[in-house]
């Protein structure tokens, strides 16, 4: 789950963690509001989107003026901004954060994130903030940061006085950045984050250690820890199928390709988009009913693939342990017949009940394309939509 800037930085707040004041605004006269409120002769008038890219998009003015503040405000709401993050539909501006402005004198990165190669918690920052890590990582991978931190130790101060250190920081700067590190660490951990990010982190004129933006994604399944979080939840940043998907359990992403994905786990979601791309397919969605999908969630979640007019072909690949093969069978009959599914439809099933499972499907009739393992699945669901 991803939440907006002004809503990150409210969480960062509590947990020790410096940013700017500011006030979130729905008009261009409640913009001014906010403004005169903070004080103060400059501000920056944000737009409130769930995507990156803003500034680049026009979505971050800086204003020296309430009238400019009013000009920024009335240009931004209602626009919708599209950045590389948002794909080519973009989003539309609802919502306005109008921060105080402050002096900077060093833009920096900041994130963490968790390895799961390494299974460790992993701090990424660079001196180069303020642009696309991404871009920075591919072009000057010198430049780039990684420090480790073992769950089974835990954090240490040395940690953020090393990430500091090889940020360039000096003096007092090292105290404060050690303190903001510590804070983003017990934030992720404690919040049950997937993605804490922070671009830019600066330091001002005045020595401070201020985030400057600010990106926290949530893990759904742990949300039932953080009811406070799961308030924050925009449904307007979410399209009719993921709120659909969410009501049912399911986690729905859509993407860009015409191979529709029903899996039960994200790193088997993940695994299963990466070999259907191998085979020279492209998937149409990240569709994953977890480990307790009744026969209706399986039935909805083909109705979310199928409400997709780019979807050519359907990959059901589920490895049975808590999800029952069976139940996913009889969610698919289910739904064949109920939806009259028309395009090719591809089943790999491997696990507990299995063999029931194969009865199921064998028995009803359908036209449904078996597949001996994910391998032999994404090479079937690839040919079948290319020989349409």
């Amino acid at each position: 789950m991803n939440v907006h800037e002004y809503q990150a930085k409210e969480l960062m707040r509590k947990f020790g963690i410096k940013v700017l004041r500011g006030k979130t605004a729905k008009t261009a006269n409640e913009a001014v509001d906010a403004a005169k409120g903070l004080g103060g002769n400059i501000w920056v008038v944000k737009a409130q989107i769930h995507a990156g890219g803003r500034g680049k998009a026009g979505g971050v003015k800086l204003a020296r003026s309430l009238d400019e503040v009013k000009a920024h405000a009335d240009s931004i709401l209602g626009k919708t901004l599209v950045t590389h993050q948002t794909g080519p539909e973009g989003k539309k501006v609802l919502t306005l954060l109008i921060e105080e402005g402050c002096k900077i004198d060093h833009e920096y990165y900041l994130g963490i994130v968790l390895d799961r190669s390494k299974g460790k918690i992993t701090f990424i920052a660079s001196a180069e903030g303020g642009v696309e890590i991404e871009k920075i990582a591919a072009e000057q991978p010198e430049k780039i940061i990684k420090v480790t931190v073992d769950p089974a130790q835990g954090y240490s101060s040395y940690i953020g006085r090393k990430i500091a250190y090889a940020l360039g920081m000096k003096g007092d700067t090292v105290k404060d950045a050690m303190t903001f590190i510590e804070g983003l660490y017990k934030l992720y951990t404690e919040s049950d984050c997937t993605v804490a990010e922070i671009n830019p982190l600066v330091t001002t004129t005045s020595g401070e250690v201020l985030a400057l933006d600010a990106k926290l994604n949530f893990d759904d399944n742990a949300l039932f820890r953080h009811p406070e979080i799961e308030a924050l939840r925009d449904p307007s940043e979410e399209s009719k199928e993921e709120l659909e998907a969410h009501e049912y359990g399911l986690s729905y992403i859509s993407l860009d390709g015409n191979i529709g994905c029903l899996v039960n786990g994200a790193g088997l979601a993940m695994g299963t988009m990466d070999i259907i791309k191998l085979h020279g397919g492209e998937p149409a969605n990240f569709l994953d009913v977890g480990g307790g999908a009744t026969k209706e969630a399986v039935e909805k979640a083909f109705s979310i693939i199928l409400s997709d007019k780019k979807v050519k072909g359907i990959l059901v690949n589920i490895f049975g342990g808590i999800m029952k093969c069976d139940i996913i069978a009889e969610g698919i009959v289910a739904a064949a017949k109920s939806l009259g599914i028309k395009v090719p439809l591809v089943v790999r099933l491997e696990g507990t009940n299995v063999a029931i499972g194969k009865k199921i499907l064998g028995e009803s009739g359908l036209q449904i394309i078996a597949a001996d393992n994910l391998a032999d699945a994404a090479k079937k669901i690839v040919q079948a939509v290319k020989g349409k």
